[in-house]
């Protein structure tokens, strides 16, 4: 059979996300580009790797041995790039990682400091919530991923660099501003702004709840940090924040910090891949890089 690297990459992105549409979208090219590619991949195996029932496509039997070896090989080649950049001792080439979305206010400093010294490193940052993040950290797609809830999985190496410090945040107007040690009881009996389900900060606040028997039925649910903070500061309810993403709103007095007993809630950044993983010599350079230097950075980018 005469396989090209490139074809496997892109049956097993269609493989993976079970779409030509999602796999184009990954891959930054055309559904019928990928299409075209996965019809000659068929025509060397000599049968059909996918089929069609209703609207959906699913591997064949042929399909799915595809698979384990494209995943074999696709995995040896990376290795071997990987010792080729670690004998060269040259700290270049793609660096990826997914990052749950509250982190988008500190990585790129980190990710632009390290680029500094590292400029021949390209890097593929993707800022999504934390199912996807979950999801890409177990199917092995980036070099490590970025979040604050770990999943409960031994399969994992995980590595605190940070400080996540959650706080409970209103706007100047709200009537529990100035109040001290505000009960938790109290603090949700006002209109509350929550992310999505599986956020990594609803389920820490939601974990608080529980420990003290409480429950909260969220006035809004909001898919982002940054749609979370417009609301709280157009005065449709109070949220717990991560600190990180307060700085300007905080000090332009937009947005204040609620003095509510059991706050703030302090856990970690955390960079994460599956254990065994062997890291190119430029992630495995950065991750070193956010170990050592994140709190350095981040304090001077936000004087």
């Amino acid at each position: 059979m005469h396989l090209t690297l490139q074809q496997l990459k892109l049956f097993e992105s269609v493989f993976r996300n079970g779409s030509y549409t999602r796999a184009a979208e990954e891959l930054h090219l055309t559904q019928p580009a990928i299409s075209i590619q996965i019809k000659r991949l068929e025509s060397q195996a000599g049968m059909p790797l996918f089929e069609l029932v209703g609207k959906k496509i699913f591997p064949t039997i042929a399909g799915k041995a595809m698979y384990e070896a494209s995943q074999d090989i696709l995995n040896r080649v990376s290795d071997l790039s990987n010792s080729i950049e670690e004998i060269k001792g040259k700290v270049k080439g793609p660096l990826g990682m997914s990052v749950v979305t509250t982190a988008k206010y500190f990585m790129p400093h980190l990710l632009g400091s390290f680029l500094k010294d590292y400029p021949e490193v390209i890097p593929k940052l993707k800022f999504t919530n934390r199912a996807t993040v979950v999801d890409r950290l177990v199917d092995n797609i980036d070099d490590f991923v970025v979040m604050g809830q770990i999943p409960d999985d031994q399969r994992l190496e995980t590595y605190p660099f940070l400080e996540n410090i959650l706080v409970p945040v209103a706007p100047p107007d709200h009537p529990l501003v100035g109040k001290q040690k505000i009960s938790i009881k109290t603090l949700i009996k006002h209109r509350f702004l929550q992310r999505e389900p599986g956020s990594g900060t609803r389920l820490v606040f939601e974990r608080l709840l529980k420990q003290n028997e409480l429950t909260i039925e969220p006035y809004m649910e909001l898919g982002s940090s940054e749609a979370i903070k417009q609301g709280v500061m157009a005065g449709l309810g109070i949220a717990v924040l991560s600190l990180h993403s307060l700085r300007l709103e905080s000090e332009t007095g937009k947005l204040v910090v609620l003095d509510v007993e059991g706050f703030p809630l302090k856990r970690r950044w955390f960079a994460v891949h599956l254990k065994g993983k062997q890291l190119s010599l430029a992630a495995k350079t950065f991750l070193e890089y956010i170990l050592e230097n994140s709190h350095r950075v981040l304090n001077n980018d936000f004087q």
